[in-house]
Formats: structure tokens, C-alpha cells, sequence
């Protein structure tokens, strides 16, 4: 008997520091931003789930102001916890549950409490638009200088330039700017769309409310559009 009772001594000794590491894993991949948002997708905030120790559990950052304006119960907002493997609990720093997320789907949490509407949880990138594909940046675009009129006008093809280069035209009544940088051929990489000059420099865009910023921001901005 004695030497029974050793053994289940030790293998929960074992047990323990494993069960420790799984739920450290879980911790780590759960990590990031989300996006809290009502049913209609109307309201959102996004929130970091980080991995470091807070008071009432793992630390949450968050736009504290803007986010409890759409969702009260983040105004005591200050950690988070995973209970189980699919269930993430926001709560304030004595541990009271303000918000309890069960996953319904893979990586879509929602979270329905007394007096509370349904409320969902998504990882950030998920919740994402899908970028672009090329073929929907085909066509025209016209090429904005902060804000003034347009100064050059662009045709996107899906004619192949070039190794994963697609053809570019730039339309006669340019901006010297325009002409000088030179385009010849663009592609879309991780969401964004790149134009390539014949020498090899590129412009990069990003796209923000409906239109496309050159990144880094510079002191006289360059955006696409459509004309």
C-alpha cells in the first residue's frame, strides 16, 4: 500500500509541471490581438491578449475610453484567463468575469451573460478583410498628392512583366515625379501593392478607408484611387 501511495505521489508530482507547460503553450498561442465586436459587427475594439502575469490573471491591453463607450463592462477591464482549452474570461483585477468567451468555431469565441448582448471574440487577423487579389486591383487608378487634384494616371494589367511581375502603363500628362520614379510593373505582397521602376526601386502602398497610401508616410503623401 505504501509503496502504491509513493507512486501516485510521484506520478502527480510529474503530472503537475506538465499540465503547467500545456497551459503555458495554450497562453503563448492565444497571445496577440482580437477584436471584440457586437452581433452586427457594427461596434469593435481591439484588445492584447499578452502572456505576462497581471492582477487577476494574464495582462489585457486595450483603448480603455473608446472601448467601454461600445462595450460598458471594459471599462473594469484588466486581465484575461484561458479556462479549459476554448473558454477565454476577461475580468477586472479582483477576478470578477465580465466577459466569458467559449469558442463556437475555430478561432470565433462568443460570449452571451445575463444582461449582457452577444458579444463575440476573433483573433484580429481573422477578423481581417482577406487582401486584395490582383485581379480586383486591375483598372485605372489615379495618383493623389495629398490634397490635390490627381497628377498621374495609372492602368494595372494582368499581363506578365517579368518574373511575379504584372505589366503597368502610365497614361500620357504625368507628374515629373511620377516620370522620374518611373513604374513598369507591380504585384501585391502580404496586402500590399507594389510598384517596381525599371531600375528596381520601388513604391509600396497600403490601403486605408478605401484608398491607397504610400508607405512610410512621407511629408507630401502619395495615394491611389480610383478615378
Amino acid at each position: 500500500m505504501r509503496a502504491l501511495a509513493h507512486f501516485a505521489a510521484m506520478s502527480f508530482a510529474v503530472l503537475i509541471p506538465s499540465m503547467a507547460s500545456a497551459q503555458s503553450d495554450a497562453i503563448k498561442a492565444l497571445a496577440g490581438v482580437w477584436e471584440i465586436s457586437n452581433a452586427d459587427h457594427d461596434k469593435t475594439c481591439a484588445v492584447t491578449l499578452a502572456g505576462e502575469n497581471a492582477a487577476g490573471g494574464f495582462r489585457l491591453d486595450f483603448n480603455r475610453t473608446a472601448c467601454a463607450a461600445d462595450f460598458p463592462p471594459l471599462k473594469e477591464a484588466g486581465a484575461w484567463n484561458l479556462v479549459g482549452d476554448d473558454v477565454i474570461q476577461i475580468v477586472n483585477p479582483k477576478g470578477k468575469i465580465l466577459y466569458e468567451f467559449t469558442e463556437v468555431e475555430g478561432g470565433i469565441y462568443e460570449s452571451l451573460r445575463p444582461g449582457q448582448p452577444l458579444t463575440f471574440l476573433q483573433n484580429a487577423a481573422a477578423a481581417a478583410p482577406p487582401p486584395k487579389t490582383t485581379g480586383e486591383m486591375t483598372g485605372e487608378w489615379s495618383v493623389v498628392r495629398g490634397a490635390s487634384a490627381p497628377i498621374c494616371a495609372l492602368t494595372l494589367s494582368l499581363q506578365p512583366a517579368g518574373k511575379d511581375e504584372l505589366s503597368l502603363k502610365v497614361q500620357p500628362g504625368c507628374d515629373p515625379a511620377v516620370l522620374s520614379f518611373g513604374p513598369v510593373s507591380w504585384h501585391m505582397e502580404h496586402g500590399e501593392l507594389v510598384l517596381k521602376s525599371a531600375r528596381g526601386p520601388t513604391w509600396r502602398f497600403e490601403e486605408a478607408d478605401g484608398t491607397w497610401q504610400r508607405v512610410p508616410e512621407g511629408t507630401d503623401p502619395i495615394m491611389l484611387v480610383r478615378p
